[in-house]
């Protein structure tokens, strides 16, 4: 029991860990690590990674605790979607969720690509205000919860959260964001040879979390952005809900 415990604890800190990983992290013998990852999986805790490629947890990991968050729901659901993404547009996607003020990177796919502006990306916080994963989330969520953020973004440290005027540089932001169906960086945020395009993942009538495609300038013109990128995300999107809708009845198809 307590090794497995520790293999689920290893598997937690990691999107997608391998096997090797795992005998090194844990001092595990290798025979016992793939037992205990059937035992795992049978269980519906663990899952083979995508093109079958190590391991990663399940949303029933959370079953063990209090509660179910959005967060894991989102990134659960959303994994093979971005995959997909980058798959067929080559751009890196990642798929982000709002964290105390902040929006943070759950999935990531610009190992997968073979042409992101980044490295790994995973656990890494943006400004909400600045960022198009976070301008995307803030442009869509309730009302109640953008003011409840507006505080939080007044008291924050991060120059790159409060600008001057931050009320009035947020309704402009989230008027335009609105009024383009899509959220992009600003423009004025390093690295300026990049950029980003996010859309919001809906659930309930909320935000759940977002998904974007990173880019380079010079390779993407506004064409190929709205007639291309953009609709890919919007579907995406849709799909996530599903997945997520699913998920929460337990439906087995949501993870085939």
């Amino acid at each position: 029991m307590l090794r497995a415990l520790a293999l689920l604890r290893e598997l937690n800190r990691q999107q997608n860990t391998t096997v090797d990983q795992l005998h090194r992290a844990t001092a595990l013998p290798k025979p016992t690590v793939m037992r205990l990852l059937g035992t795992l999986s049978a269980a519906g805790l663990v899952a083979k990674g995508t093109r079958g490629i190590g391991y990663h947890v399940t949303s029933d990991v959370l079953a063990l605790s209090s509660g179910f968050h959005g967060g894991p729901l989102v990134a659960e659901a959303g994994r093979p979607w971005a995959a997909d993404l980058t798959r067929r547009l080559r751009w890196p996607a990642a798929i982000a969720v709002q964290e105390g003020g902040r929006i943070v990177i759950s999935v990531s796919t610009a190992a997968d690509s073979a042409v992101s502006p980044f490295h790994g990306t995973i656990g890494v916080r943006h400004s909400l205000v600045t960022r198009a994963l976070g301008r995307a989330y803030l442009a869509w969520c309730p009302e109640e919860e953008r003011r409840i953020l507006l505080r939080m973004l007044a008291a924050s440290a991060d120059p790159e959260d409060r600008p001057p005027n931050l009320e009035r540089v947020v309704r402009a932001m989230v008027a335009t964001v609105r009024r383009q169906g899509y959220a992009l960086r600003d423009p004025k945020v390093e690295p300026r040879s990049s950029n980003t395009v996010a859309v919001p993942i809906m659930l309930d009538e909320a935000v759940a979390g977002t998904i974007g495609l990173s880019f380079f300038r010079s390779a993407v013109g506004h064409r190929a952005l709205t007639e291309e990128l953009v609709p890919s995300l919007k579907q995406a999107s849709r799909e996530i809900t599903a997945s997520m809708e699913r998920l929460r009845t337990g439906d087995p198809a949501a993870r085939a």
